[in-house]
């Protein structure tokens, strides 16, 4: 899904209500995955109100939890019906809750050996905070590791997402700068917006 949206929004709310208004606008706009964060209070709450909403095509949204850390908050995330965990650096008791509870995890790393453990883990990681590197720094890790799910996050503007696109990211991840406006908001997502797999591409719904 993160390959076909291309733009993850990372949510930081003063509250749960906040959070769950927030996520229920992404959603209208064409966003279908979207990560809320435990550094949000209440942030357990949103995802139990957030988790059995669909997006605007009437697809069940996918509300990951980011900023994960501890065994005790992935437990709790996935309990509240987190579709997918996010770490912001690498955290093996997060690894071993989502391996065992059989979960989708991002795990975050920022030095060539911390992010080729996470994909050799599951195939994907967190590539933070992303600004320090840049684009370039993205570029050779796809050298690297030419199939891993890559999401850099973390200082990057919404006119420089194609550019992190374009170097080989999968998605950007996005915490501020996306318009407030609702047909602006779903101009981003249907511009960045690509076919999820062959079927998408000829036309038919997934």
């Amino acid at each position: 899904m993160l390959a076909a949206q291309r733009l993850l929004p990372v949510l930081r709310n003063a509250d749960a209500d906040e959070a769950v208004r927030h996520t229920t606008a992404l959603l209208a706009a064409g966003c279908r995955a979207v990560e809320l964060t435990t550094s949000t209070p209440g942030w357990a709450e949103a995802v139990t109100r957030t988790a059995p909403l669909t997006d605007v095509r009437g697809h069940p949204a996918l509300i990951g939890v980011g900023t994960v850390t501890t065994t005790a908050q992935a437990e709790a995330a996935l309990d509240a019906g987190a579709a997918f965990l996010v770490s912001p650096y690498p955290a093996p008791e997060v690894r071993a809750v989502a391996g065992r509870r059989e979960a989708v995890f991002v795990e975050g790393g920022f030095t060539p050996g911390e992010i080729a453990s996470a994909v050799r883990a599951a195939g994907a990681a967190k590539v933070f905070p992303a600004h320090v590197g840049g684009p370039g720094f993205v570029r050779s890790l796809r050298a690297v590791l030419p199939e891993a799910v890559l999401v850099p996050t973390g200082g990057i503007r919404p006119a420089e997402v194609r550019e992190w696109l374009a170097a080989g990211a999968t998605a950007v991840g996005m915490g501020n700068g996306l318009p407030a406006d609702p047909g602006e908001l779903a101009a981003v997502f249907a511009e960045l917006a690509r076919p999820c797999c062959a079927h998408c591409a000829a036309g038919a719904e997934c």
